[in-house]
């Protein structure tokens, strides 16, 4: 197999391509093809966008971060994809089945505990349904069993870490002191959360990742997916995705696609070679009149 001279190397912050290294190695990918790099901020990361032998670079995670390798790769003009933070929203629109709206919105943020960048976890549900939605909300999210991820049936773990848990409490902290009531959670170990008073907002500004449409109005799902600035957006669910179908953001929430074809064309340099097949020399510069 010819791998073209390309060198993939991982900056991470996780043991998940650790154990993809191994995977590896078992299949016999050669030495050098794909090269994991631990490290933590910029330890790693600045010298690898700066590098002038890092063809390369593909980043996930803040748009701060992003930001800043993006304009670090600029230096050298190296090409870069960025999938950034967001806060996609999720519509719920007036005529839906509100319990399947209602277990879709909690799927959308609770889903990997919320810790995915395309977590749909600003939702804009309309005036008319707003009171009996969030009941809902608050009854399927007392059906959550939240345990050890090992145990059977467990559908909501722990936060990656305490830091993160502790982030999480300065947040809810925070919408307290503005004025927010907890209707679900709010303390250890449940830390799920929605506001109160949620209005029918004008849905076609936002933008991000991702957002998520739920009518039973196909025709009014299609114009909002139409209208919405966002990479990805689901019609009736949330979350769902697949590995042949692309993957990105949009506007601060980043570029360029990962996933299926479009996200192999990110690393790729198309090359055009021109062959001059003829015996016959061009003639271009030759002269025209005979002597």
């Amino acid at each position: 197999m010819d791998y073209f001279g390309i060198c993939f190397l991982l900056y991470i912050q996780s043991s998940t391509c650790l154990e993809l290294a191994e995977v590896c190695k078992e299949v016999g990918l050669p030495p050098g093809v794909l090269n994991i790099l631990t490290g933590l901020g910029q330890e790693a990361g600045a010298p690898l966008a700066s590098h002038p032998h890092v063809d390369k670079i593909a980043f996930t995670g803040s748009t701060a971060t992003g930001s800043k390798i993006m304009s670090a790769a600029a230096q050298i003009v190296k090409p870069v994809t960025l999938e950034l933070g967001g806060k996609s929203p999720i519509l719920v629109f007036e005529d839906v089945d509100l319990d399947k709206a209602a277990e879709w919105t909690i799927f959308g943020i609770l889903w990997t505990n919320g810790q995915i960048c395309s977590a749909t976890s600003r939702l804009l549900v309309q005036e008319s349904i707003a009171t009996e939605f969030l009941d809902r909300l608050v009854k399927w999210c007392k059906n959550i069993k939240i345990s050890d991820p090992m145990e059977e049936g467990c559908r909501l773990g722990p936060v990656v870490s305490a830091g993160q848990l502790e982030k999480v409490m300065k947040f809810i902290s925070t919408a307290k002191s503005e004025g927010a009531t907890i209707l679900c959670g709010g303390a250890r170990p449940q830390v799920k959360f929605f506001c109160q008073g949620l209005k029918c907002f004008c849905f076609l500004d936002l933008y991000g990742l991702g957002a998520a449409v739920i009518s039973k109005d196909l025709d009014r799902c299609e114009r909002v997916m139409k209208a919405l600035q966002a990479g990805i957006v689901w019609v009736n669910c949330s979350q769902p995705s697949f590995s042949q179908a692309p993957r990105g953001g949009n506007k601060r929430s980043g570029f360029g696609r990962e996933l299926g074809e479009w996200g192999l064309e990110n690393y790729l340099s198309v090359k055009q070679v021109t062959q001059y097949i003829s015996d016959d020399p061009w003639g271009w510069y030759q002269s025209s009149s005979k002597h």
